[in-house]
């Protein structure tokens, strides 16, 4: 199990600590030092079920820079964005070790990815 992170959000830190009083084994990402690559995005995407704008913090001052609420939904430009500024994806993501992913910023999430 990995979880993607970002240590100063408070959505990020309770799902890190409901991991850790698991007692499940899992290593930690912190995506904004690591960003993850186009290929892992995509990965991710296909775990989710889910698109890229769909992941994406349209409230960051860098989406209202690039003006994404209104861009065209190209799955491969999106990907790229978020590869380049990993500050847009949401966060946490829980990644587990049989394939699925989850968006963990709420406690059935966390019990999701946790096979609870």
């Amino acid at each position: 199990m990995e979880i993607w992170h970002n240590p100063r959000c408070s959505k990020s830190r309770a799902a890190l600590a409901a991991l850790n009083e698991s007692g499940a084994e899992f290593s930690e990402r912190r995506y904004l030092d690591d960003a993850p690559t186009a290929a892992e995005l995509e990965d991710v995407l296909t775990r989710l079920g889910l698109e890229p704008w769909d992941i994406t913090r349209m409230g960051e001052p860098v989406a209202k820079e690039l003006g994404l609420k209104s861009a065209e939904r190209d799955r491969a430009r999106w990907i790229e964005i978020l590869a380049t500024h990993p500050s847009l994806i949401q966060r946490p993501i829980i990644l587990t070790d049989d394939g699925r992913a989850h968006v963990a910023r709420d406690e059935a999430s966390i019990e999701a990815a946790l096979g609870r």
